[in-house]
């Protein structure tokens, strides 16, 4: 790592087709994959071992450049079933190996093909286990990645861009993320016998608020037996209930959830008065929190990987689960009435609540993403279950 200066000064290091410029002027050299150009945001590490395509398509990422801590990446390649969302999620990636040639049956091409044609930006050969370092001990900084496979860098120009982009506290994101109109899912969990299937006898009707939903989500809610409507970010109450559904969810999403909750909240409001069963995950979680009288806050370094251990307070049991979030609710300011059902074991930050004597609960964790590999589908069981109950 070089600063600013040095690199305008002296030019980079023979072999240089990328280079990562941090807001404080720090400057990485490597050598670039995927698209070329430029790309601003707030850079963050994950620490999964794989589901990197997976990670790269999660709306939660918008406006931010991953730097994957395992340096091996690409090894299963891409294909079009691995794909959380067609539309905007991360920025760009920060890899320690150029990338694996794909050695898996599912394979469609390579890694560095598919990110090309996602307009998604690498940079490889950086030291990703200093960068994760100095993230965890300063925080996650702001940056951009570029690729110019000519080797020619405006480094001024990228700094000056780094620190005017303002950062994900304030910035609501969901918008650009969600869908514009409403529609219907039915497709349920993959198979390795069949692929994805099709859910042809729902239990009853969900309305999902769209704020940069994950795929899966949506499968494992109908493999679960949901008739599923999803809405834009922006839908209030009464467009939702219009919809009768039997159950309201809140999906995941990328910025901060104060930001977002400045027309989230007051729906959200409106959902919980009608009594219907209510379920969040993510940012669903923290927003169903702001309803409810709770604050949030923008984390040191947030908590992204599929290795992070969760407590369920009422019966003890660890899950493991896969985390994408740099802000979190406030365990302290829950207020009374509502209670925290799950616990990070990492740090002791809340991942769950639930109002006494309600259909309404959320959890921090993402548990369609599988890392237990299925330590947290009994939650999606439990939201339907809820809406037989309440029927």
């Amino acid at each position: 790592m070089t600063d600013a200066t040095a690199l305008a000064a002296d030019g980079a290091p023979a072999g240089t087709t990328a280079v990562l410029v941090l807001a404080d002027g720090t400057v990485i050299p490597g050598r670039g994959a995927g698209a070329t150009g430029a790309a601003v945001g707030e850079v963050c590490f994950n620490t999964a071992m794989t589901g990197y395509q997976e990670i790269l398509t999660d709306p939660s990422y918008a406006g931010q450049i991953i730097t994957f801590t395992f340096p091996h990446i690409g090894n299963v390649g891409a294909n079009a079933e691995d794909v959380e969302t067609a539309g905007g999620a991360a920025r760009g990636l920060v890899l320690r190996e150029a990338i694996t040639p794909p050695s898996n049956y599912r394979a469609q091409g390579t890694l560095d093909a598919w990110l090309e044609s996602r307009g998604l930006i690498a940079i490889t050969g950086v030291d990703t286990r200093a960068l994760t370092r100095r993230i965890r001990l300063g925080g996650a900084p702001n940056g951009v990645v570029c690729h110019a496979p000519d080797g020619r860098f405006d480094i001024d120009a990228l700094l000056a861009k780094a620190r005017a982009w303002p950062g994900l506290e304030g910035m609501d994101l969901a918008k650009d993320v969600s869908c514009t109109q409403s529609y219907a899912w039915s497709q349920t969990r993959w198979s390795i016998a069949a692929g994805y299937g099709k859910q042809d006898a729902p239990r009853g009707h969900v309305v999902v608020v769209d704020f940069g939903v994950k795929q899966n989500i949506l499968r494992c809610l109908a493999s679960a037996g949901a008739h599923i409507t999803v809405v834009p970010a922006t839908a209030t109450a009464e467009d939702i209930l219009a919809h009768r559904p039997d159950g309201v969810f809140l999906s995941n999403g990328p910025g901060d959830p104060a930001a977002t909750g400045v027309y989230a909240v007051p729906m959200i409001r409106g959902v919980l008065a009608a009594g219907l069963p209510l379920f969040g995950i993510c940012l669903g979680h923290q927003m169903l929190a702001l309803a409810l009288g709770a604050s949030t806050s923008k984390m040191h370094q947030g908590h992204r990987g599929a290795n992070h251990p969760v407590k369920e307070l009422a019966t003890g049991k660890v899950e493991i689960t896969s985390m994408n979030h740099g802000f979190v609710v406030d365990i302290d300011s829950l207020p009374e009435g509502v209670t925290a059902t799950h616990v990070s074991l990492f740090d002791g930050t809340l991942c769950g609540l639930e109002i006494a004597g309600k259909p309404v609960f959320s959890v921090q964790q993402h548990p369609e993403a599988s890392p237990g590999p299925q330590d947290s589908y009994y939650l999606f069981e439990r939201f339907m279950g809820m809406i037989a109950d309440h029927a």
